[in-house]
């Protein structure tokens, strides 16, 4: 499995990003410039955290519209894997790979900690290493991760199990509505997340809980390739 990183202007976790990959799957990661048109070498993009473009107008609002975007939409579209964190989450919901907004916490600050989350959906190609249920350990730090959807929408992602993580019950950071952190398309290859997991590799880190997503990501790609 091959791994592409985009780097924007403004990316702060691309280099976290690549070293989780590494680290978890022993797996090739690059980092990949905004300008690039093409990703067809990759099976896995990651949109990472920071502030592309420096969150001006709106989180991921400008960034949407860089050269690469065309090329993870048309990776998503073939079915391969996309994962969005923090400010990747936010310039997928505003590419249209992802339903809903991102809006500034309720707080009006920005919000850093380490937090609880709950597995809502654990048969995804993500997420199939944990237990559905299950409440793990991850950090966050946004300003803008107040999820919003309207109620059909809403509707639509519980129906179709596509809310992945929920804040814990009294964790949540910024109003997300229904407490939700993370949620996936309707096809199961794109999955965009407030919270990071690339910062939760490590026992160094203060948890592990992270791991897994990248070992899940892992071993679906080689269960579809025939992969031992």
């Amino acid at each position: 499995m091959k791994t592409a990183v985009i780097q924007f202007p403004g990316s702060n976790c691309d280099e976290d990003a690549v070293k989780a990959v590494v680290a978890t799957t022993g797996e090739a990661a690059d980092l990949v410039w905004y300008t690039e048109e093409k990703l067809d070498d990759y099976d896995l993009v990651i949109v990472p955290g920071g502030f592309s473009y420096g969150d001006y107008l709106r989180a991921g609002a400008i960034a949407r519209f860089s050269p690469v975007m065309k090329a993870v939409q048309d990776h998503a579209r073939k079915g391969k894997y996309v994962l969005g964190i923090c400010n990747g989450f936010q310039i997928l919901t505003e590419a249209g790979l992802l339903p809903g907004a991102l809006r500034h916490n309720e707080s009006l600050m920005f919000q850093s900690m380490t937090l609880g989350l709950v597995v809502e959906n654990a048969a995804t190609k993500f997420t199939h290493h944990y237990d559905s249920g299950e409440t793990i350990r991850i950090p966050i730090a946004h300003g803008e991760g107040n999820y919003f959807a309207d109620e059909a929408t809403l509707r639509s992602l519980e129906a179709n199990d596509q809310i992945v993580f929920r804040y814990a019950n009294g964790e949540n950071p910024n109003g997300s509505v229904a407490d939700i952190a993370g949620i996936i398309n309707d096809k199961g290859n794109v999955l965009g997340m407030m919270p990071h997991p690339e910062r939760a590799v490590s026992e160094l880190l203060g948890s592990t809980d992270g791991k897994r997503l990248f070992t899940s990501i892992l071993t679906s790609w080689r269960d579809a390739h025939g992969r031992a």
